[in-house]
């Protein structure tokens, strides 16, 4: 795990309307690291991710993405700084094939790299190679959710954050989407992973960070926090 932080916030505030949700949160993920976010729902994580990739418009605070200051970035700005996201609607395109899919995301990295090809994807993603011409809307829940990690990939990333990328999945494909976040992190991307089964997500990450009430109030390495129970329990319910 490298020390440079690659995405970090300072006080970071956030509302939807009067709704106060987030209270001055500092976060961060390193370059390389896989970071596991827990909370109960509705406690703020998933607008902590929003105000990360600048889709929630009312925000304060300081956000940098390898340096560069986007506190009042727009989306398609944190975009080419090297993050790429899985949203936990999927949003494959229905209408055009896993393909194309595929290659209207495909391009180099920040710094050109080009370490993600279609090739390697479909490698990684053997369901995916027998589905090539299939539409995106004639695919199972499951393969969607694979075509939009494949396609995040295809950005050659820095940085992939993952929200709920196993919600309501068969078991056979929650493991493979597990292997594959396992691949990943090998391969030196940072990620950022949500999901609700919190065992898995601290067996398969460097740092855990739990949330309660739009505040961080648990950050310990994810070995630290699986080995107490009494405080997982007390934030989340268990």
């Amino acid at each position: 795990m490298a020390d440079a932080k690659l995405i970090e916030t300072a006080g970071l505030h956030a509302w939807y309307g009067t709704s106060h949700i987030l209270h001055g949160l500092d976060f961060h993920i390193g370059k390389g690291e896989t970071v596991g976010l827990l909370d109960r729902n509705g406690m703020g994580k998933s607008t902590l991710i929003r105000s990360l990739l600048g889709h929630v418009k009312q925000r304060e605070g300081s956000i940098c993405v390898a340096g560069r200051d986007v506190s009042r970035g727009k989306p398609h700005e944190v975009t080419k700084l090297g993050v790429a996201y899985v949203p936990e609607g999927r949003g494959v395109f229905p209408n055009l094939s896993v393909c194309e899919n595929l290659i209207m995301a495909e391009r180099a990295g920040v710094d050109g790299r080009r370490d993600w090809t279609v090739e390697r994807v479909l490698d990684t993603f053997p369901r995916l190679k027998e589905r090539l011409n299939n539409g995106g809307a004639q695919l199972s829940g499951g393969e969607q959710q694979i075509l939009s990690i494949g396609r995040a990939l295809l950005t050659n990333p820095d940085c992939l954050i993952l929200d709920e990328a196993n919600e309501g999945l068969a078991p056979l494909i929650v493991r493979e989407i597990w292997r594959v976040i396992g691949a990943i992190r090998d391969t030196g991307i940072a990620t950022l992973v949500v999901d609700r089964n919190y065992c898995t997500v601290l067996a398969n990450s460097d740092r855990a960070v739990v949330m309660a009430k739009g505040r961080i109030v648990l950050e310990d390495s994810a070995a630290a926090l699986a080995a107490d129970d009494a405080a997982l329990a007390s934030h989340l319910g268990v």
